[in-house]
């Protein structure tokens, strides 16, 4: 049995507008076991960014329990938390954050800047995670020379090059036309079968969750 690296536990989350209490999740629990490929399915509105936001640590719970890698997050200040980030979790997004003015090789390189790696070992990290994603010809390219589906490759090599212990997806094929997205949800595939990557993927798209072990489904706050 693998090791459980995420443990939810009752976990419920509202928002408020003025003092409007807008519930969003009501007491998840489940585990998300190491090496997992998971994706979280459910209509607009069900609360699947929202738990995506509180596993990464973006957000807190409103109550409950989350710990990741054995670390019970809800407990950790701001500037541990933010800490924790950045040597745990790996984002990617719908579309792509990526900084028009720095190259394919300058925004893989940008999580590492606040290491302490040299500028060699950094820049052995970010060439192994383009060429993992397939575009080592692409270095020197900016954003706008690339396809979106080369984009978001570029975003998902930045999410990797620090070797996070989660990697965390939302929509990330939201954008991209049918046969990028058929690519880009193969090489999170090979990310977790080849490299060991533990993947949770926000999505709509029935084709996508095709690719994850496990679905589950959110709705209206709850899992199903």
């Amino acid at each position: 049995m693998a090791e459980t690296l995420v443990k939810i536990r009752d976990v419920s989350k509202s928002y408020y507008r003025d003092s409007q209490e807008i519930p969003v999740l009501h007491s998840i629990n489940f585990d998300i076991p190491q090496g997992e490929f998971l994706a979280l399915m459910g209509p607009s509105g069900s609360g699947k960014t929202t738990l995506l936001n509180l596993i990464s640590g973006i957000d807190r719970p409103s109550s409950g329990e989350l710990t990741v890698a054995g670390e019970n997050i809800t407990q950790l200040s701001d500037g541990q938390l933010a800490k924790w980030r950045s040597e745990h979790i790996g984002l990617v997004f719908q579309f792509y954050n990526l900084l028009p003015v720095l190259t394919a090789f300058e925004n893989v390189e940008l999580p590492l800047m606040l290491t302490k790696l040299s500028k060699a070992e950094r820049r052995k990290h970010v060439e192994t995670a383009l060429s993992i994603v397939g575009l080592s010809d692409r270095v020197k390219h900016y954003p706008r020379q690339l396809s979106g589906g080369q984009e978001q490759r570029v975003a998902i090599a930045r999410a990797i090059v620090s070797d996070p212990t989660l990697l965390l997806a939302d929509e990330p094929t939201g954008d991209l036309d049918k046969q990028s997205a058929e690519d880009i949800m193969t090489l999170l595939s090979r990310l977790n079968k080849e490299f060991g990557k533990t993947i949770i993927v926000v999505t709509h798209d029935p084709r996508a969750a095709d690719k994850a072990h496990l679905i589950r489904h959110l709705d209206k706050g709850e899992l199903t």
